[in-house]
């Protein structure tokens, strides 16, 4: 509180002076005293208290950790459950046969992703009918953009869609049961490692003839690239007939 030096003489007793300038002085009271260190301690009192009540919480938190938890799962499997069902309900998804053999029947499958992001009826149905003895394996053939990758693609996500649980994208599917599904798609390198396209390529189908089994669904796309002609037939045919 500044005062003139002419109000001196009107300064009350509780005043307590504070500084002393050319034509005036300046006070302060007991009560400004503590609304200052209510002001300048108020932050570190604050961060005390709520780490004080984050402490508590956190104790009886650690009481409740397995309900917790026991809850968190339930919830998730309400929300996974749910959300297969509304998906299934909206896009008109039916639900699947599955079998202990290799057949896989599907009809009328669609892609589930690319059929989401074009307009009704845009997405051409298609049939599925692999696995019998005399017809294990099938070789799609095609021009750019026909579909190919789609086609497949749509199959190993039906095959997993239909083994985990949910409603598929199709009028009818009867499926055998995979252990694993091997993909080979697409063109992609690593430099930086010294893999180029066709390095990666071919560690990829290394590994899939390493580890498929007569139960496992296999989908190969463009096997060969970065070759001739030639040796990328040869590749395909030999893993084909492998």
């Amino acid at each position: 509180i500044e005062i003139t030096k002419s109000n001196l003489d009107k300064v009350p007793e509780t005043y307590i002076r504070k500084q002393t300038l050319k034509n005036q002085e300046r006070y302060t009271t007991e009560k400004l005293e503590e609304l200052s260190s209510l002001i300048l301690n108020g932050k570190d009192q604050v961060n005390d208290i709520e780490y004080q009540l984050f402490n508590e919480i956190r104790d009886i938190l650690l009481e409740k950790t397995l309900m917790l938890q026991a809850l968190a799962k339930m919830i998730a499997n309400i929300d996974c459950l749910n959300t297969l069902a509304r998906v299934a309900n909206f896009n008109n998804y039916i639900r699947p046969v599955l079998n202990n053999g290799n057949k896989i029947i599907i009809k009328d499958g669609r892609h589930p992703v690319i059929e989401s992001k074009l307009k009704e009826n845009e997405f051409i149905a298609n049939d599925t009918d692999i696995g019998e003895d005399d017809n294990l394996i099938q070789i799609i053939t095609g021009p750019n953009m026909a579909g190919k990758s789609t086609y497949m693609r749509q199959m190993a996500i039906i095959i997993i869609l239909a083994q985990m649980g949910s409603f598929v994208p199709a009028s009818y599917a009867d499926i055998g049961i995979c252990d694993k599904v091997f993909s080979r798609i697409g063109a992609s390198d690593n430099i930086s490692k010294g893999e180029s396209t066709f390095m990666l390529e071919m560690n990829e189908v290394s590994n899939i003839l390493k580890n498929a089994t007569p139960k496992s669904f296999v989908i190969l796309d463009e096997v060969g690239r970065g070759t001739s002609s030639d040796d990328g037939l040869s590749i395909a045919m030999a893993l084909v007939k492998y």
